[in-house]
């Protein structure tokens, strides 16, 4: 039997469900540091309900035998309310209307949080990254195969803002200038920047915001694209890329949030 580590006070683990892959770790979320390798399985073909609660659960083996029985925060690609999925992006449409944040409790047998993915990786930068200590508007968008968005004030998290979906020029925004145009069209990042450019031109007059912070896998290439752009508003590129979701998810969960009930707290 594997001899249990004493856990930090304040400890708990994060997963993070993608269209192709389930994530997670132990998080000291007084730190944003991992205590455990960053584990990750396939999502199941189609995503359904079912085959993702098998898939997280077996991820987690072993971890809450190492580090006993901790909260868990899972971040999902849907929106969430009162621990309801009420979309599904990339995922099986079953999902959508379902229970999940109990569903997910009933699995694993522990407190859960249930967060949209983008809103916990914008918590996750202002808890422990390019958004911390910062006041104002802050607005995260995570460049993939879609537009995720987080938008913040004052630290405190105003869910589900989806402005991936936001119309402009006649579609959703993210059909033009998530990361999946500049491969789907050949674009250069010349080309991709200048769609960027008109987005981000209109979340500015939409939200005056105070700072853009630039997550997804995307980021990385950053250099190659923000000095591109000429907006009004600071745009840095996220300081947690694929762990972010993780984090957040887990400083949610370790901060007592559960069945929908509280609000992200002030960073």
């Amino acid at each position: 039997m594997t001899e249990q580590r004493p856990a930090p006070a304040r400890t708990a683990i994060g997963i993070d469900i993608g269209g192709t892959g389930i994530k997670g770790a132990v998080v000291d979320v007084v730190t944003g540091e991992l205590l455990s390798d960053r584990r990750k399985v396939a999502t199941p073909g189609g995503g359904r309900p079912g085959d993702i609660l098998e898939a997280t659960d077996r991820m987690l083996d072993g971890l809450r035998e190492e580090f006993g029985a901790l909260p868990v925060g899972v971040c999902f690609p849907a929106i969430v309310k009162g621990g309801r999925t009420l979309s599904a992006a990339n995922i099986s449409h079953e999902w959508i209307g379902l229970p999940a944040e109990a569903m997910f409790e009933a699995r694993l047998e522990v407190p859960i949080h249930f967060v949209n993915d983008a809103d916990a990786a914008g918590h996750a930068e202002v808890r422990f990254g390019a958004a911390k200590g910062r006041s104002g508007v802050v607005l995260l968008t995570t460049l993939g195969t879609g537009i995720g968005s987080a938008l913040l004030h004052d630290g405190r998290l105003v869910p589900n803002t989806e402005l991936g979906h936001l119309e402009l020029d006649g579609q959703g925004a993210e059909k033009g200038a998530a990361y999946s145009a500049k491969e789907r069209d050949s674009l250069s990042w010349e080309q991709w920047a200048a769609r960027l450019q008109r987005y981000y031109t209109h979340l500015e007059l939409l939200f005056s915001p105070d700072l853009f912070i630039v997550g997804g896998g995307v980021s990385k290439h950053h250099a190659e694209f923000l000095p591109l752009l000429d907006l009004k508003t600071p745009i840095v590129p996220a300081v947690h890329r694929n762990n972010a979701g993780i984090l957040g998810a887990a400083d949610l969960a370790a901060a007592g949030h559960g069945t929908g009930k509280h609000t992200a707290p002030t960073a």
